[in-house]
């Protein structure tokens, strides 16, 4: 079995489709996302149906907890064991219920808005590990491997808060360094939430320790998926620039 990581899609439907087309997945292979799936680009509708059919699991990222967080369905916890109990109904819904961090708007039709947040509730909490995934594989070089939206804290994933895992960019002191920079955990990290052109990869000891794995699509960018049981990097290119 291979496992993939999907970058952020940030609603980019299409490119989801091109990039799944790229894969060629077998019948084992497993699909996984480090959030941020839905808010600025054009088709979150399509990115969340295309989640339902290849049964997707994901982690939370800074935008979808920002919206479950204001209709109460936001785990607090960094293990995500109190989530609350699945919603089925919610009252009338307008364009700013559905708003991401920063209100960054979620084009969602008038008609689909409850299935959304009834899709939003489907998440993994805010990381995912391979040693907790069923037949997940280790990396070439034997380590497990961990998906999380944003990052970790310099003293490792247990001492990570929510707003860390789903936030984190820079680290505070001189020369505000990028968090992974001070990354030397056993486990391999795949991020998204800091767009490059390229995946941020930082390594250390001849090793790959964290991979950023958005490459900014909803930006004209592309839209990768990393594979760490083979170190195989997929990516296709965005239709068009959507944000700025």
């Amino acid at each position: 079995m291979s496992s993939w990581i999907l970058g952020d899609v940030h609603g980019c439907a299409e490119e989801l489709a091109d990039l799944i087309e790229r894969l060629v997945l077998s019948g084992e292979d497993r699909l996984y996302s480090c959030g941020d799936l839905f808010h600025r680009g054009p088709d979150p509708a399509g990115v969340m149906d295309q989640l339902a059919e290849l049964d997707v699991r994901w982690v939370l990222g800074n935008h979808e907890r920002a919206v479950l967080q204001r209709v109460g369905l936001a785990p607090k916890r960094a293990d995500a064991l109190d989530r609350p109990p699945l919603r089925e109904a919610f009252p009338q819904l307008d364009a700013d219920d559905l708003a991401g961090d920063g209100r960054l708007s979620c084009a969602v039709p008038e008609h689909r808005r409850t299935d959304f947040l009834r899709c939003l509730q489907t998440h993994s909490g805010y990381t995912l590990a391979s040693t907790d995934l069923p037949c997940a594989g280790t990396t070439p070089d034997g380590r497990p491997w961990r998906i999380v939206h944003a990052g970790v804290s310099p003293r490792g994933f247990e001492a990570s808060s929510v707003d860390c895992l789903t936030g984190i960019r820079r680290l505070p002191g001189r020369g505000k360094p990028w968090w992974y920079e001070a990354y030397a955990g056993d486990e391999l990290l795949l991020f998204g939430h800091t767009h490059s052109k390229l995946p941020r990869a930082h390594r250390g000891g001849g090793k790959l320790l964290a991979l950023g794995l958005d490459t900014g699509c909803v930006y004209g960018g592309r839209l990768s998926a990393y594979c760490p049981e083979l170190d195989e990097l997929v990516s296709v290119p965005a239709l068009a620039r959507y944000a700025d």
